[in-house]
């Protein structure tokens, strides 16, 4: 049976980002995921999570300007320092939270920069943070996404994330696979699922088109669900869906689809 994370950036997001916990609870999730926790005390989060008997799966290192449209930084050769600077204040954070993984956002790719070079300062990045993840005993997430969406995002297909994390070599990284950009880029989700299982920490959804709830779409979630629980997948699904009405209408899916 498919372990169901609420991402809080995306559902109960008619409340004040505090009070989505409580809701989240109150609608039968266990576990809770989001972007980033940086625009609160870590120690606050920490209290409304406990104090609704939720998990934390999964928040996102800090990714740039968000709100002036950088997706990350991860691949950008002259903010190198910003990004390692990031990384220390995701682990002091997940320290307080009690989260396992990080998720590091590529970027989009800055006009006139070689591709070798964007790879090179992704690698050395991504080895940096592996490191220092791993001293805090974390693991590192990468995650392809589409171009439809983020045009220009540097990280955009499943292979690609494989052969990035080949040239790593850090053995707590792995990539987050997000069904819904996936289906944009490349589609194939059962067959490239089971074929990177042992290279994916993480799982998200959404349906397309729309990036609504599953079943609104044209990816057929039923037998995802159970392809993944055959395949072996033990790790949680973050529902980072935009509600195709409000959140609470349109969680039905829990229980036709995932059964």
């Amino acid at each position: 049976m498919p372990k169901f994370a609420a991402n809080l950036t995306m559902l109960f997001n008619e409340l004040p980002f505090l009070d989505r916990f409580e809701q989240a609870a109150q609608a039968g999730f266990e576990a809770v995921e989001f972007l980033f926790p940086y625009a609160f005390e870590a120690a606050e989060i920490r209290r409304r999570l406990d104090a609704h008997g939720l998990k934390l799966v999964l928040h996102n290192l800090p990714a740039g300007n968000w709100d002036a449209g950088e997706r990350g930084i991860a691949c950008h050769p002259d903010r190198v320092d910003e990004f390692r600077a990031g990384v220390a204040r995701a682990i002091e954070y997940a320290q307080v939270l009690g989260v396992n993984q990080l998720n590091c956002l590529a970027g989009k790719a800055p006009a006139g920069v070689p591709e070798e070079r964007l790879r090179s300062t992704f690698v050395e990045n991504l080895r940096y943070a592996a490191a220092a993840l791993k001293g805090a005993g974390l693991k590192l997430l990468i995650e392809p996404i589409n171009t439809w969406d983020i045009p220009g995002f540097y990280l955009n297909r499943t292979a690609q994330a494989a052969a990035i994390l080949d040239e790593v070599g850090a053995d707590n990284a792995f990539i987050q696979y997000d069904l819904y950009h996936a289906q944009r880029m490349e589609g194939e989700l059962a067959a490239t699922a089971q074929k990177y299982l042992a290279r994916i920490g993480h799982i998200q959804l959404a349906d397309n088109p729309g990036r609504n709830e599953p079943g609104t779409g044209e990816i057929n979630y039923a037998f995802l669900f159970a392809h993944l629980d055959r395949i072996g997948y033990a790790g949680w699904i973050g529902c980072e869906y935009k509600p195709a009405t409000n959140t609470l209408a349109g969680l039905g899916w829990r229980q036709r689809l995932a059964v």
